[in-house]
Parts: structure tokens; C-alpha cells; sequence
């Protein structure tokens, strides 16, 4: 899962960057509202964490001009301020949850899976492809009942196919999902990870589409 995270406080950011890294994500950070404006207009994220209170403005403002625009990609609110109007404001400008300052960490990486999980039509937690099973809140696999023992970048290629069965995944729009800005990709790392997933799971259940990426085979 690729989140923005706009956080003007650099420990709290750092925290939530490696916190959510532990979680299965990738984060990527920004603290103003301008920073964010860019990084929404030149990627594509599965979830927006963002901060009401920023120095250039307030999140709000973001979070309305992204509606605006279409732009529905789920976002959890931070905010130090703990009235219900501040709440119902975030809530009705279009937010999918809030979460008030201070926090527990665990509990933000799951109301982000689980608006991650509505955004996507997923009335279930788990991925299942078959035999295979994912449990992104425990970062977990099995097939067949037996536990599959994957990275943190295998689970993440695999449950990005997973997420759509059939659906043909690009190799930049996986490295996007692996990647985050500060992070250098090899140029053979998509294929490396698909390698390793298929010697795991079998070869037959990750399809090679020539020249325009991978998917899962449906009906795996």
C-alpha cells in the first residue's frame, strides 16, 4: 500500500513513516499543503494521511480541492483540535475518518487498511485467490493451509494483484507501489519479486502479459 502522509512536525512524520513501513506500507512524506497538492498531481496513492493544521494552510482546503477535482483516493484526518464541530466539518468536506492527536499507531494502520478496503469494494479483510490467502493486518499468507513465508515487498506485489484477480498490473504501476521517492528501485526488482513469488505459490498463478505487465489468474 503506497500512503501520502502530510505532517508538518518532522518526529511525528518520521515515526509514522517507519511505523507504517513495519505495517506493510509505503509511505511518503510532505508537510505543507503545497507539497501535497504536487505529490497528488504526479502520483497515485491507496490512502492520504493528512494533517488538518499545516503551515501553509489548513488540510481541509486540500482535502476539498481533491473532491472537487474527482479525486476520490481515502483519507484519514489528523488533527490536535478535538471538538465534534472540527470532526463533522472533516467528516462532511469529504474525509473517510479521523483520528484525533495523540494516537496509537496500530490503530492508524488499521482504520487506513480499512478505508483502503471499502475504497476497493472489499466487504472482507482477507485476499483470497483460491487456495491463497492474505491477511494484510497480519501481513500473513497461506496456500492451502499452509503458511507462505514472503517479504514485505513479495505480500505487497501479491496482494496488489490480488486486489483485482484478472487485472493486468504494469511493472511501473507496481514499482510505484513498492517504491517511495527516497528509495532507489533497481531495474529488474518487479521481476526479481515475481520470481521469488512464483517459486513460493507456483508458477501458474502470476501470468506474464507480454509487454504490458502481470496479473492474477483468475480462477487461481
Amino acid at each position: 500500500m503506497r500512503i501520502l502522509v502530510v505532517e508538518d512536525d518532522p518526529i511525528l512524520a518520521d515515526g509514522l513513516r517507519v511505523g507504517l513501513g513495519l505495517a506493510g506500507a509505503t509511505a511518503d512524506i510532505t508537510g505543507t499543503c503545497g507539497d501535497a497538492r504536487a505529490a497528488l498531481a504526479t502520483h497515485e496513492f491507496d490512502a492520504v494521511v493528512l494533517d488538518v493544521m499545516l503551515p501553509d494552510g489548513s488540510g481541509l482546503d486540500v482535502l476539498r480541492e481533491m473532491r472537487a477535482a474527482g479525486d476520490a483516493t481515502p483519507v484519514l484526518l489528523l488533527t490536535a483540535l478535538d471538538e465534534v464541530s472540527d470532526r463533522i466539518r472533516g467528516l462532511d468536506g469529504g474525509a473517510d475518518d479521523y483520528l484525533s492527536k495523540p494516537f496509537d499507531l496500530d490503530e492508524l494502520a488499521a482504520r487506513i487498511r480499512a478505508i483502503a478496503r471499502r475504497a476497493g469494494g472489499r466487504a472482507t479483510p482477507l485476499l483470497v485467490a483460491g487456495g491463497l490467502v492474505l491477511d494484510p493486518a497480519g501481513l500473513t499468507a497461506a496456500l492451502d493451509g499452509r503458511d507462505v513465508s514472503l517479504s514485505r515487498r513479495e505480500f505487497a506485489v501479491l496482494s496488489l494483484l490480488m486486489e483485482r484477480p484478472g487485472i493486468i498490473r504494469s511493472k511501473g504501476e507496481i514499482e510505484e507501489r513498492l517504491y517511495g521517492w527516497q528509495e532507489e528501485v533497481e531495474s529488474n526488482a518487479v521481476e526479481v519479486h515475481v520470481h521469488n513469488l512464483r517459486a513460493k505459490i507456483g508458477r501458474h498463478v502470476i501470468e506474464t502479459v507480454r509487454g504490458l505487465g502481470y496479473r492474477m489468474r483468475s480462477g487461481t
